[in-house]
């Protein structure tokens, strides 16, 4: 099935921040009622033909800042080999896991290291299919065995693919200002440049859009650690109108298209 072109009539719904007022959030309603889930082991075809397997892991995972690595490495610290298939790449020569051998830095930025393993050229917490501890990400695997959400083990940038949170300054027509912060479709362009050059993507692609549930309820895990808890409930109410409303401006062609 095909990829839909993400230029098409979204609604929005702006509010301000219950817990913050010098702050607005600005929400497609059009993504966040979506049927799109994520579809990994289950037709993904991964960003890179190279890497199929691999889903939106192929590149490994820019963190977010200091507090995102060091909250990743709590949970890496307890990581064994029943969980993790490339651990072995991540010890020194005396048998220590090293922080420095599962990060790198890409264009002076920290981000996870990315290797050539059983599993592919992938991010190094990758699994192979082969592997006995389970196939896909071995912080997902840890939060499995351990009772959380991936939320809390996993790199920023992984949980919240394919949402997208950005923020801005606006300034009024008075001279106030406040900071917009927008949840929305992370599409091809959020990628940048390169974004163009990948060879599937999910968020737009119709084989994705076959979730049970609405974006806004399938990851309201994500979206509250996006928001907050008090945001997130205007939000859901706001899906649920526009839902209920039958506008042609709640559907994701993405969604219809099938």
């Amino acid at each position: 099935m095909p990829e839909i072109d993400p230029v098409f009539p979204r609604a929005w719904l702006e509010f301000v921040d219950p817990a913050d007022a010098g702050q607005v959030f600005r929400c497609d309603l059009t993504w966040l009622t979506s049927s799109w889930t994520c579809i990994f082991g289950n037709g993904c075809q991964g960003i890179y033909s190279e890497s199929p397997d691999a889903g939106c892991c192929a590149l490994g995972a820019h963190f977010a800042d200091a507090d995102d690595e060091e909250r990743v490495a709590g949970w890496v610290d307890k990581l064994d080999d029943d969980l993790w298939q490339n651990r072995q790449l991540a010890l020194t020569a005396k048998g220590k896991l090293s922080r420095k051998r599962w990060t790198e830095l890409e264009d002076g930025e920290r981000k996870t290291r990315v290797v050539e393993s059983a599993a592919g050229r992938a991010c190094i917490f990758h699994n192979g299919r082969d592997f006995a501890g389970g196939y896909g990400c071995a912080l997902h695997a840890l939060a499995l065995r351990d009772g959380v959400h991936f939320v809390e083990t996993k790199p920023d940038v992984c949980w919240q693919l394919p949402i997208r949170r950005t923020f801005r300054d606006v300034e009024r027509a008075d001279g106030t200002t406040y900071q917009e912060i927008s949840i929305g479709e992370y599409e091809r362009s959020g990628w940048g440049p390169g974004g163009h050059d990948l060879d599937w993507y999910c968020s737009g692609n119709t084989e994705a859009h076959v979730g049970a549930e609405p974006v806004y309820l399938s990851n309201a895990t994500e979206l509250i650690a996006l928001m907050g808890q008090q945001a997130y409930d205007v939000l859901a109410a706001g899906c649920e109108r526009h839902l209920r409303s039958r506008s042609m401006l709640a559907l994701h062609p993405a969604s219809t298209q099938k």
